[in-house]
């Protein structure tokens, strides 16, 4: 009877705890400046219990996914989580990730000989936010207004096809995309480097999962912080690992990180401090230029935006080179 009573107990404990929690999901499209966290996945150096990696086939997806509470967590560009917020939805970001150094680019025919010929031409771009604000940067420094030119929106797979057969004079590219299109001849006529700061990778998390599940956050940033000392470490076998995902080969996808600069989490937790922090200084002239194209309703709030704790948590690593 003792026995039986034991048995009965244990099966109560048993019924009444509570089941384990699923793993955090974050959501990448294939982009080289989130493969840090892939790369941690396929090693085996985050928590698979904690995080779940997976990948996408572009930001649309990402973003699509968070809205449905598909997504606990993803890398977006900044003015990608601008859009969610102003559409209501409580994401935060928590980490910067990447900058565009070079990476996003405008590619036009020989007969582009300067940034003026562009008046009258028609300019391929995607029909993303990073595309147009690429576009408005171009296009205010050729002394040019938006109806100087014809605009023809596009997926940037197309715009080789778009040049070769002359629909187009120019388009707005990335890495590694563009890298065919100038073997063919055609040239880069501006770049990110031109707008430093206003192309930043950021990693946002839904706000109820900062507050309701703070350990898998920690254990998503140790990922990140992990996957990107191994790139740090061993640069060559982190290009030849992760080069096959997209289609590159190591020295192609050591090329395109050329295009990048990475933040250290140190860094990161710098720009993500202060009041105002330095991203709000950095990232005001492009909220500005959202709200004036009327891709944002309003300015956003950087302190609602921001939240440092998971970086406050997290252990300390030095500076990346």
């Amino acid at each position: 009877m003792g026995w039986l009573a034991c048995v009965g107990a244990l099966a109560g404990l048993m019924a009444c705890s509570e089941p384990p929690q699923p793993p955090l999901v974050v959501g990448l499209n294939t982009w080289v400046g989130y493969d840090p966290l892939v790369l941690a996945r396929d090693r085996g150096l985050a928590d698979a219990k904690q995080v779940k990696v997976v990948e996408l086939i572009s930001s649309a997806e990402a973003l699509r996914h968070l809205r449905n509470g598909l997504l606990d967590a993803a890398g977006l560009t900044m003015d990608e989580a601008l859009r969610l917020v102003d559409g209501g939805f409580d994401v935060r970001i928590v980490a910067l990730l990447d900058t565009s150094a070079g990476a996003d680019v405008v590619v036009a025919a020989p007969r582009v000989t300067s940034l003026q010929k562009l008046r009258g031409e028609h300019i391929a771009v995607e029909d993303a936010t990073v595309g147009t604000l690429m576009l408005e940067r171009l296009l205010r420094k050729a002394n040019l207004r938006r109806e100087d030119v014809t605009v023809l929106r596009m997926d940037a797979t197309q715009h080789k096809t778009a040049l070769l057969s002359d629909r187009v004079a120019a388009a707005v590219s990335y890495a590694p995309i563009d890298g065919p299109i100038q073997a063919l001849g055609y040239r880069a006529i501006f770049d990110s480097r031109q707008m430093p700061g206003e192309i930043v990778d950021v990693l946002v998390v839904r706000g109820e999962v900062l507050r309701q599940r703070p350990e898998a956050v920690d254990a998503l940033m140790a990922a990140w912080a992990a996957g990107l000392n191994v790139m740090r470490l061993d640069p060559g076998g982190a290009a030849t690992s992760l080069a096959p995902g997209a289609d590159l080969t190591p020295a192609q996808y050591q090329a395109v990180q050329r295009g990048l600069r990475f933040y250290s989490p140190e860094e990161s937790l710098a720009m993500l401090t202060g009041n105002p922090p330095p991203l709000a200084q950095q990232g005001e002239g492009v909220a500005r230029l959202l709200v004036e194209l009327g891709v944002l309703r309003s300015a956003p709030n950087w302190a609602a935006l921001i939240d440092t704790t998971p970086a406050l948590r997290a252990p300390t690593a030095g500076p990346l080179p």
